[in-house]
Protein backbone atom coordinates (compact mmCIF):
# COMPACT_ATOMS: atom_id res chain seq x y z
CA UNK A 1 0.00 0.00 0.00
CA UNK A 2 1.35 3.41 -0.97
CA UNK A 3 1.64 6.05 1.74
CA UNK A 4 0.54 8.99 -0.40
CA UNK A 5 -0.35 11.35 2.45
CA UNK A 6 2.83 10.45 4.32
CA UNK A 7 4.94 11.37 1.31
CA UNK A 8 3.37 14.84 1.19
CA UNK A 9 3.73 15.35 4.94
CA UNK A 10 7.36 14.28 5.01
CA UNK A 11 8.22 16.54 2.09
CA UNK A 12 6.43 19.50 3.61
CA UNK A 13 8.03 19.06 7.02
CA UNK A 14 11.40 18.80 5.25
CA UNK A 15 10.90 22.31 3.93
CA UNK A 16 9.28 21.87 0.52
CA UNK A 17 6.19 23.99 -0.16
CA UNK A 18 4.02 21.05 -1.19
CA UNK A 19 0.54 20.03 -0.15
CA UNK A 20 -2.57 18.15 -1.16
CA UNK A 21 -6.00 19.18 -2.42
CA UNK A 22 -8.92 17.57 -0.65
CA UNK A 23 -11.91 17.22 -2.97
CA UNK A 24 -15.06 17.40 -0.83
CA UNK A 25 -17.88 16.46 -3.16
CA UNK A 26 -20.08 13.48 -3.87
CA UNK A 27 -21.07 14.51 -7.40
CA UNK A 28 -19.86 11.96 -9.97
CA UNK A 29 -18.87 14.60 -12.53
CA UNK A 30 -16.77 16.45 -9.95
CA UNK A 31 -15.10 13.20 -8.90
CA UNK A 32 -14.41 12.34 -12.54
CA UNK A 33 -12.88 15.78 -13.14
CA UNK A 34 -10.70 15.40 -10.04
CA UNK A 35 -9.36 12.06 -11.25
CA UNK A 36 -8.62 13.45 -14.70
CA UNK A 37 -6.74 16.33 -13.12
CA UNK A 38 -4.75 13.96 -10.89
CA UNK A 39 -4.02 11.72 -13.86
CA UNK A 40 -2.59 14.61 -15.86
CA UNK A 41 -0.63 15.80 -12.82
CA UNK A 42 0.77 12.32 -12.15
CA UNK A 43 -0.36 12.35 -8.55
CA UNK A 44 -2.95 10.76 -6.27
CA UNK A 45 -6.43 12.08 -5.55
CA UNK A 46 -7.80 12.75 -2.06
CA UNK A 47 -11.60 12.58 -1.96
CA UNK A 48 -13.55 13.24 1.22
CA UNK A 49 -17.16 12.77 2.23
CA UNK A 50 -18.67 14.92 4.97
CA UNK A 51 -20.65 13.56 7.88
CA UNK A 52 -23.93 15.03 6.61
CA UNK A 53 -23.37 13.76 3.04
CA UNK A 54 -22.53 10.17 3.95
CA UNK A 55 -23.25 8.42 7.25
CA UNK A 56 -24.28 5.04 8.63
CA UNK A 57 -27.91 5.86 7.81
CA UNK A 58 -27.27 7.23 4.30
CA UNK A 59 -26.86 10.98 4.87
CA UNK A 60 -28.42 13.42 2.41
CA UNK A 61 -26.90 11.52 -0.53
CA UNK A 62 -28.46 8.21 0.50
CA UNK A 63 -24.99 6.66 0.69
CA UNK A 64 -23.25 4.91 3.56
CA UNK A 65 -19.43 5.04 3.73
CA UNK A 66 -19.04 1.74 1.88
CA UNK A 67 -21.45 2.95 -0.82
CA UNK A 68 -19.49 6.15 -1.38
CA UNK A 69 -16.23 4.17 -1.49
CA UNK A 70 -17.76 1.91 -4.14
CA UNK A 71 -18.95 4.93 -6.16
CA UNK A 72 -15.47 6.46 -6.14
CA UNK A 73 -13.84 3.17 -7.07
CA UNK A 74 -16.34 2.60 -9.89
CA UNK A 75 -15.56 6.02 -11.35
CA UNK A 76 -11.84 5.27 -11.05
CA UNK A 77 -12.36 2.03 -12.96
CA UNK A 78 -14.30 3.84 -15.68
CA UNK A 79 -11.57 6.45 -15.97
CA UNK A 80 -8.72 3.96 -15.87
CA UNK A 81 -7.41 5.70 -12.76
CA UNK A 82 -5.50 3.33 -10.45
CA UNK A 83 -7.39 2.50 -7.27
CA UNK A 84 -4.12 2.57 -5.33
CA UNK A 85 -3.88 6.30 -6.14
CA UNK A 86 -7.26 7.04 -4.52
CA UNK A 87 -7.23 8.16 -0.87
CA UNK A 88 -10.57 8.43 0.92
CA UNK A 89 -11.30 10.68 3.88
CA UNK A 90 -14.17 11.57 6.18
CA UNK A 91 -14.71 15.21 7.13
CA UNK A 92 -16.27 16.58 10.34
CA UNK A 93 -16.88 13.10 11.71
CA UNK A 94 -18.63 13.55 15.02
CA UNK A 95 -22.03 14.27 16.51
CA UNK A 96 -22.89 17.16 14.18
CA UNK A 97 -26.02 15.46 12.82
CA UNK A 98 -27.24 14.65 16.35
CA UNK A 99 -26.76 18.01 18.07
CA UNK A 100 -30.35 17.88 19.33
CA UNK A 101 -29.62 14.78 21.41
CA UNK A 102 -27.90 14.43 24.77
CA UNK A 103 -24.23 13.51 24.95
CA UNK A 104 -24.45 9.74 25.32
CA UNK A 105 -26.88 8.92 22.49
CA UNK A 106 -25.25 11.52 20.23
CA UNK A 107 -21.77 10.17 20.88
CA UNK A 108 -22.88 6.58 20.36
CA UNK A 109 -24.14 7.61 16.92
CA UNK A 110 -20.86 9.42 16.29
CA UNK A 111 -18.83 6.36 17.29
CA UNK A 112 -20.86 4.20 14.92
CA UNK A 113 -20.30 6.80 12.20
CA UNK A 114 -16.54 6.71 12.65
CA UNK A 115 -16.50 2.91 12.80
CA UNK A 116 -18.38 2.76 9.48
CA UNK A 117 -15.83 5.06 7.80
CA UNK A 118 -12.83 3.26 9.26
CA UNK A 119 -14.18 -0.21 8.45
CA UNK A 120 -14.82 0.85 4.84
CA UNK A 121 -11.13 1.69 4.37
CA UNK A 122 -11.10 5.45 4.73
CA UNK A 123 -7.61 6.45 5.85
CA UNK A 124 -8.00 10.17 6.63
CA UNK A 125 -10.48 10.85 9.42
CA UNK A 126 -11.34 14.28 10.80
CA UNK A 127 -12.52 13.86 14.39
CA UNK A 128 -14.67 16.90 15.11
CA UNK A 129 -16.65 17.17 18.34
CA UNK A 130 -16.71 20.97 18.49
CA UNK A 131 -20.48 21.30 18.32
CA UNK A 132 -22.56 21.54 21.54
CA UNK A 133 -25.11 18.83 22.26
CA UNK A 134 -28.40 19.00 24.14
CA UNK A 135 -27.73 19.89 27.76
CA UNK A 136 -24.16 21.09 27.18
CA UNK A 137 -22.83 24.19 28.87
CA UNK A 138 -21.52 26.53 26.20
CA UNK A 139 -19.03 27.35 24.94
CA UNK A 140 -17.51 23.88 25.06
CA UNK A 141 -14.08 23.68 26.65
CA UNK A 142 -11.09 22.24 24.82
CA UNK A 143 -11.11 19.40 27.33
CA UNK A 144 -14.71 18.38 26.55
CA UNK A 145 -14.16 18.57 22.80
CA UNK A 146 -10.92 16.59 23.01
CA UNK A 147 -12.35 13.91 25.32
CA UNK A 148 -15.17 13.29 22.87
CA UNK A 149 -12.72 13.19 19.96
CA UNK A 150 -10.70 10.60 21.90
CA UNK A 151 -13.78 8.38 22.07
CA UNK A 152 -13.99 8.57 18.30
CA UNK A 153 -10.27 7.80 17.98
CA UNK A 154 -10.76 4.62 20.01
CA UNK A 155 -13.69 3.61 17.80
CA UNK A 156 -11.69 4.19 14.60
CA UNK A 157 -8.63 2.32 15.87
CA UNK A 158 -10.85 -0.61 16.78
CA UNK A 159 -12.64 -0.75 13.41
CA UNK A 160 -9.87 0.00 10.91
CA UNK A 161 -8.59 -3.01 8.93
CA UNK A 162 -5.08 -1.52 9.17
CA UNK A 163 -4.87 1.10 11.90
CA UNK A 164 -1.31 2.05 10.98
CA UNK A 165 -2.60 3.32 7.63
CA UNK A 166 -5.14 5.68 9.21
CA UNK A 167 -4.27 9.34 9.75
CA UNK A 168 -6.28 11.75 11.84
CA UNK A 169 -7.24 15.41 11.67
CA UNK A 170 -8.29 17.33 14.78
CA UNK A 171 -9.67 20.81 15.46
CA UNK A 172 -12.28 22.80 13.63
CA UNK A 173 -12.77 26.05 11.78
CA UNK A 174 -15.29 28.85 12.08
CA UNK A 175 -18.01 28.90 10.74
CA UNK A 176 -19.27 25.41 11.49
CA UNK A 177 -19.44 22.62 8.87
CA UNK A 178 -21.68 23.32 5.90
CA UNK A 179 -20.52 26.87 5.27
CA UNK A 180 -21.56 30.28 6.47
CA UNK A 181 -25.25 30.62 7.23
CA UNK A 182 -25.37 34.31 6.46
CA UNK A 183 -23.34 37.22 5.15
CA UNK A 184 -20.04 37.52 7.01
CA UNK A 185 -18.93 40.95 8.19
CA UNK A 186 -15.53 40.05 9.64
CA UNK A 187 -13.39 36.96 10.05
CA UNK A 188 -10.39 36.55 12.35
CA UNK A 189 -7.73 33.83 12.12
CA UNK A 190 -7.44 31.40 15.02
CA UNK A 191 -5.20 32.86 17.76
CA UNK A 192 -1.93 30.96 18.12
CA UNK A 193 -2.52 30.27 21.82
CA UNK A 194 -5.95 28.78 21.05
CA UNK A 195 -4.39 26.45 18.47
CA UNK A 196 -1.77 25.33 20.97
CA UNK A 197 -4.46 24.68 23.58
CA UNK A 198 -6.46 22.55 21.12
CA UNK A 199 -3.36 20.55 20.27
CA UNK A 200 -2.39 19.98 23.91
CA UNK A 201 -5.91 19.02 25.00
CA UNK A 202 -6.21 16.42 22.24
CA UNK A 203 -2.80 14.96 23.04
CA UNK A 204 -3.78 14.51 26.69
CA UNK A 205 -7.17 13.06 25.79
CA UNK A 206 -5.71 10.57 23.32
CA UNK A 207 -3.20 9.42 25.93
CA UNK A 208 -6.03 8.99 28.46
CA UNK A 209 -7.77 6.41 26.24
CA UNK A 210 -4.57 4.55 25.40
CA UNK A 211 -4.12 6.29 22.08
CA UNK A 212 -0.64 7.75 22.57
CA UNK A 213 0.73 5.56 19.78
CA UNK A 214 -1.76 7.18 17.37
CA UNK A 215 -0.44 10.70 17.98
CA UNK A 216 2.26 10.48 15.25
CA UNK A 217 -0.63 9.75 12.88
CA UNK A 218 -2.36 13.05 13.71
CA UNK A 219 -1.54 14.57 10.34
CA UNK A 220 -3.33 17.90 10.55
CA UNK A 221 -4.80 20.52 12.83
CA UNK A 222 -7.77 22.48 11.48
CA UNK A 223 -7.51 26.18 12.28
CA UNK A 224 -8.96 29.26 10.67
CA UNK A 225 -6.38 31.13 8.54
CA UNK A 226 -8.89 33.88 7.81
CA UNK A 227 -10.32 32.43 4.59
CA UNK A 228 -14.04 31.96 4.00
CA UNK A 229 -16.85 32.89 1.66
CA UNK A 230 -20.45 33.81 2.06
CA UNK A 231 -23.10 34.24 -0.63
CA UNK A 232 -21.46 37.11 -2.50
CA UNK A 233 -18.02 37.70 -0.99
CA UNK A 234 -14.71 35.85 -0.64
CA UNK A 235 -12.32 36.52 2.25
CA UNK A 236 -8.84 36.21 0.74
CA UNK A 237 -5.86 34.91 2.66
CA UNK A 238 -3.65 37.59 4.23
CA UNK A 239 -0.36 36.08 5.49
CA UNK A 240 0.35 39.11 7.67
CA UNK A 241 -2.58 38.12 9.92
CA UNK A 242 -1.25 34.61 10.66
CA UNK A 243 2.41 35.29 11.50
CA UNK A 244 2.22 33.79 15.01
CA UNK A 245 -0.16 31.02 14.00
CA UNK A 246 2.22 29.80 11.29
CA UNK A 247 4.78 28.80 13.96
CA UNK A 248 2.47 26.71 16.15
CA UNK A 249 3.39 23.38 14.54
CA UNK A 250 7.13 23.97 14.28
CA UNK A 251 7.80 21.36 16.98
CA UNK A 252 5.27 18.83 15.68
CA UNK A 253 7.21 16.58 13.28
CA UNK A 254 4.18 14.86 11.76
CA UNK A 255 1.50 17.55 11.71
CA UNK A 256 0.53 20.33 9.29
CA UNK A 257 -2.44 22.69 9.16
CA UNK A 258 -5.60 21.91 7.23
CA UNK A 259 -7.51 24.81 5.68
CA UNK A 260 -11.25 24.51 5.15
CA UNK A 261 -13.40 26.74 2.93
CA UNK A 262 -10.55 27.59 0.57
CA UNK A 263 -13.06 27.68 -2.30
CA UNK A 264 -12.66 30.71 -4.62
CA UNK A 265 -9.22 31.68 -3.28
CA UNK A 266 -6.94 32.90 -6.06
CA UNK A 267 -3.93 30.80 -6.99
CA UNK A 268 -1.56 33.18 -5.24
CA UNK A 269 -3.58 32.86 -2.03
CA UNK A 270 -3.58 29.07 -2.21
CA UNK A 271 0.16 29.08 -2.86
CA UNK A 272 0.72 31.31 0.17
CA UNK A 273 -1.40 29.03 2.35
CA UNK A 274 0.72 26.02 1.42
CA UNK A 275 3.91 27.99 2.00
CA UNK A 276 2.63 28.96 5.46
CA UNK A 277 1.98 25.29 6.37
CA UNK A 278 -1.68 24.88 5.44
CA UNK A 279 -0.60 21.82 3.46
CA UNK A 280 -4.14 20.40 3.15
CA UNK A 281 -6.49 22.58 1.13
CA UNK A 282 -10.14 21.56 1.18
CA UNK A 283 -12.49 22.56 -1.61
CA UNK A 284 -16.10 21.56 -2.25
CA UNK A 285 -18.75 24.16 -3.10
CA UNK A 286 -16.31 25.88 -5.46
CA UNK A 287 -16.25 22.73 -7.59
CA UNK A 288 -20.00 22.31 -7.86
CA UNK A 289 -20.20 26.09 -8.47
CA UNK A 290 -17.92 25.52 -11.50
CA UNK A 291 -20.06 22.56 -12.54
CA UNK A 292 -23.15 24.77 -12.34
CA UNK A 293 -21.43 27.44 -14.43
CA UNK A 294 -20.66 24.83 -17.06
CA UNK A 295 -24.20 23.50 -17.05
CA UNK A 296 -25.70 26.98 -17.33
CA UNK A 297 -23.34 27.81 -20.22
CA UNK A 298 -24.34 24.65 -22.05
CA UNK A 299 -28.01 25.43 -21.39
CA UNK A 300 -27.51 28.87 -22.97
CA UNK A 301 -25.97 27.20 -26.02
CA UNK A 302 -28.90 24.78 -26.12
CA UNK A 303 -31.29 27.74 -26.28
CA UNK A 304 -29.55 28.86 -29.46
CA UNK A 305 -29.54 25.45 -31.15
CA UNK A 306 -32.55 23.43 -30.05
CA UNK A 307 -36.25 24.03 -30.68
CA UNK A 308 -38.15 25.03 -27.50
CA UNK A 309 -40.22 21.85 -27.31
CA UNK A 310 -37.08 19.66 -27.36
CA UNK A 311 -34.95 21.61 -24.88
CA UNK A 312 -33.96 20.32 -21.46
CA UNK A 313 -35.21 23.50 -19.73
CA UNK A 314 -32.54 22.79 -17.14
CA UNK A 315 -32.71 26.14 -15.35
CA UNK A 316 -36.49 25.94 -15.00
CA UNK A 317 -36.29 22.37 -13.74
CA UNK A 318 -33.70 23.33 -11.11
CA UNK A 319 -35.83 26.28 -10.02
CA UNK A 320 -38.93 24.13 -9.62
CA UNK A 321 -37.10 21.47 -7.65
CA UNK A 322 -35.44 23.99 -5.30
CA UNK A 323 -38.62 25.97 -4.72
CA UNK A 324 -40.44 22.73 -3.98
CA UNK A 325 -38.04 21.92 -1.13
CA UNK A 326 -36.94 25.15 0.57
CA UNK A 327 -35.50 23.46 3.66
CA UNK A 328 -31.96 23.38 2.25
CA UNK A 329 -31.77 27.01 1.13
CA UNK A 330 -34.47 29.20 2.71
CA UNK A 331 -32.71 29.90 6.01
CA UNK A 332 -29.49 30.67 4.15
CA UNK A 333 -30.84 32.98 1.46
CA UNK A 334 -32.57 36.03 2.88
CA UNK A 335 -34.06 39.01 1.06
CA UNK A 336 -36.79 39.59 -1.50
CA UNK A 337 -38.07 36.82 -3.79
CA UNK A 338 -35.87 38.16 -6.59
CA UNK A 339 -32.81 38.23 -4.31
CA UNK A 340 -33.52 34.67 -3.23
CA UNK A 341 -33.85 33.57 -6.85
CA UNK A 342 -30.47 35.08 -7.72
CA UNK A 343 -28.93 33.43 -4.64
CA UNK A 344 -30.40 30.04 -5.49
CA UNK A 345 -28.73 30.18 -8.89
CA UNK A 346 -25.50 32.05 -8.34
CA UNK A 347 -24.50 32.19 -4.65
CA UNK A 348 -20.92 31.26 -3.73
CA UNK A 349 -22.36 29.04 -1.00
CA UNK A 350 -23.96 26.98 -3.77
CA UNK A 351 -26.91 25.41 -1.99
CA UNK A 352 -27.86 24.10 -5.42
CA UNK A 353 -25.34 21.31 -4.94
CA UNK A 354 -27.73 19.56 -2.56
CA UNK A 355 -30.30 19.29 -5.35
CA UNK A 356 -28.15 18.13 -8.27
CA UNK A 357 -28.70 14.41 -7.48
CA UNK A 358 -32.49 14.86 -7.79
CA UNK A 359 -33.71 12.52 -10.57
CA UNK A 360 -35.58 15.36 -12.30
CA UNK A 361 -32.43 17.45 -12.51
CA UNK A 362 -30.30 14.49 -13.55
CA UNK A 363 -32.79 13.74 -16.34
CA UNK A 364 -32.63 17.36 -17.54
CA UNK A 365 -28.82 17.27 -17.52
CA UNK A 366 -28.82 14.04 -19.53
CA UNK A 367 -31.20 15.58 -22.06
CA UNK A 368 -29.06 18.71 -22.30
CA UNK A 369 -25.92 16.71 -23.03
CA UNK A 370 -27.74 14.46 -25.49
CA UNK A 371 -29.25 17.44 -27.34
CA UNK A 372 -25.91 19.19 -27.70
CA UNK A 373 -24.10 15.99 -28.59
CA UNK A 374 -26.53 15.42 -31.46
CA UNK A 375 -26.56 19.05 -32.65
CA UNK A 376 -22.87 19.78 -32.28
CA UNK A 377 -21.54 23.06 -30.90
CA UNK A 378 -20.12 25.51 -33.40
CA UNK A 379 -16.88 27.16 -32.32
CA UNK A 380 -18.30 30.71 -32.24
CA UNK A 381 -20.97 29.59 -29.75
CA UNK A 382 -18.32 27.89 -27.66
CA UNK A 383 -16.26 31.07 -27.70
CA UNK A 384 -19.26 33.07 -26.50
CA UNK A 385 -20.23 30.88 -23.54
CA UNK A 386 -17.15 28.81 -22.59
CA UNK A 387 -14.13 30.84 -23.75
CA UNK A 388 -11.48 28.89 -21.82
CA UNK A 389 -12.76 25.62 -23.25
CA UNK A 390 -12.95 27.21 -26.70
CA UNK A 391 -9.24 28.00 -26.55
CA UNK A 392 -8.40 24.39 -25.61
CA UNK A 393 -10.63 23.05 -28.39
CA UNK A 394 -8.85 25.31 -30.89
CA UNK A 395 -5.47 24.05 -29.66
CA UNK A 396 -6.61 20.44 -29.99
CA UNK A 397 -6.19 19.60 -26.31
CA UNK A 398 -9.92 19.23 -25.58
CA UNK A 399 -12.63 17.54 -27.67
CA UNK A 400 -15.63 19.68 -28.59
CA UNK A 401 -18.03 17.32 -26.84
CA UNK A 402 -20.53 18.45 -24.18
CA UNK A 403 -19.48 16.16 -21.34
CA UNK A 404 -15.78 16.81 -21.96
CA UNK A 405 -16.43 20.56 -21.95
CA UNK A 406 -18.33 20.30 -18.68
CA UNK A 407 -15.61 18.26 -16.99
CA UNK A 408 -12.99 20.71 -18.18
CA UNK A 409 -14.93 23.61 -16.68
CA UNK A 410 -14.77 21.85 -13.30
CA UNK A 411 -11.06 21.32 -13.82
CA UNK A 412 -10.67 25.08 -14.24
CA UNK A 413 -11.54 25.29 -10.53
CA UNK A 414 -9.00 22.55 -9.68
CA UNK A 415 -6.05 23.84 -11.68
CA UNK A 416 -5.08 26.58 -9.18
CA UNK A 417 -4.97 23.94 -6.44
CA UNK A 418 -2.77 21.67 -8.52
CA UNK A 419 -0.35 24.54 -9.09
CA UNK A 420 -0.38 25.68 -5.46
CA UNK A 421 0.25 22.24 -3.95
CA UNK A 422 2.87 20.90 -6.36
CA UNK A 423 5.84 23.25 -5.76
CA UNK A 424 6.47 22.77 -9.47
CA UNK A 425 6.99 19.02 -9.26
CA UNK A 426 5.31 15.79 -8.22
CA UNK A 427 5.92 13.52 -5.26
CA UNK A 428 6.65 9.84 -5.46
CA UNK A 429 4.69 8.10 -2.74
CA UNK A 430 6.43 5.61 -0.49
CA UNK A 431 5.14 2.17 0.48
CA UNK A 432 4.10 1.67 4.09
CA UNK A 433 5.44 -1.86 4.13
CA UNK A 434 2.00 -3.17 5.04
CA UNK A 435 0.12 -5.50 2.70
CA UNK A 436 -3.55 -6.28 2.88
Amino acid sequence: MMDHLGAVLRAHKAGRAVGVTSVCSAHPLVLTAAMRQASDDGTFVLIEATSNQVDQFGGYTGMRPADFRDLVHRIADEEGFPIERVVLGGDHLGPNTWQGEAEEPAMRHAEDLVRAYAAAGYTKLHLDCSMPLAGDATPLTDEVVAARAARLLAAAEDAAPDRDAVRYVIGTEVPVPGGAHETIDALAPTPADAARATLAAHRRAFEAVGGADAWPRVMALVVQPGVEFDHVRVFDYDPSRTTDLQRVLDDEPHTVFEAHSTDYQLEEGLTALVRDHWAVLKVGPGLTFALREGLFALAAIEDQLIAPAARSDLLDVIERVMRGDPRRWERYYEGTPDEQRIARRFSYSDRMRYFLPDPRIEEAVDRLLTNLGAAGIAEPLLSQYLPAQYARVRRGSLPNEPRALLLDRVRDALRPYAAATSAGDHLASAPTGVRR
